[in-house]
């Protein structure tokens, strides 16, 4: 498939990728979009990893590969300018001024969820030699972390009462788009690109169909506001 990844280490470790994400923390300006993403991706990322420490996830080389898999396609957008049609529109708007912090949020999530985990999951089952059905636990356990994250999200990062004149637009905006939506397709996808496996032309086809309209959402999204 055009889009994999290669990765050197069969599975990697969350504390690496924590490591990575902290790197970045350290390094971009707070204010700048993909620096918005990675505050919120780090947060999920540590909790994944306290809770295998904590024995949370049955199949833990199975959390940890996925996890790994996943968290590396966004590190190679973040780290090295590599960028997918999916992130493309974050890296584009990441310093207007008119785009607003829970927009960078759930911009990144959008295009992370809806592209990345499909593409991960496909990744995940190569390495571990197994099927997606293998995976469908991990992938619910830690989508739900996801969806109670973008909860918390969406109260942090919403403007308060007293600036109506930008929370109704942004509420317009953003309303719309629901990450337990995504996940649900996202699952769909994955099982879609493990099935035309053998397939290539029609996987990579399928895959960068779903880079475009990822893309696409994720452009909307970021849509400048008037102050």
């Amino acid at each position: 498939m055009a889009q994999s990844a290669q990765f050197s280490d069969p599975v990697g470790t969350v504390g690496t990728v924590v490591s990575r994400m902290r790197a970045l923390d350290a390094r971009l300006p707070g204010r700048d979009g993909v620096a918005v993403f990675n505050r919120v991706y780090l947060t999920v990322t540590e909790e994944v990893g306290r809770r295998l420490e904590a024995g949370d996830f049955p199949d833990r080389r199975a959390t940890t590969a996925l996890d790994v898999r996943f968290a590396e396609r966004y590190l190679t957008v973040a780290e090295e300018g590599r960028a997918p049609a999916c992130w493309r529109p974050l890296l584009q708007f990441r310093r207007h001024p008119g785009v607003r912090p829970l927009q960078f949020a759930l911009a990144g999530i959008n295009a992370h969820i809806g592209h990345d985990l499909a593409l991960a999951v496909v990744d995940t089952c190569r390495t571990l030699g197994c099927e997606p059905a293998d995976l469908e636990d991990e992938f619910d356990r830690v989508g739900d972390l996801l969806v109670s994250l973008e909860e918390r999200v969406r109260e942090d990062l919403m403007p308060g009462p007293d600036l109506l004149q930008i929370a109704d637009p942004l509420t317009h905006l953003l309303g719309s788009w629901s990450l337990e939506r995504a996940r649900d397709a996202t699952w769909a996808a994955a099982r879609a690109l493990w099935a035309l496996r053998e397939l290539a032309d029609l996987a990579d086809e399928f895959a960068e169909r779903l880079d475009a309209a990822v893309g696409f959402a994720g452009r909307m999204m970021l849509t400048p506001l008037p102050d």
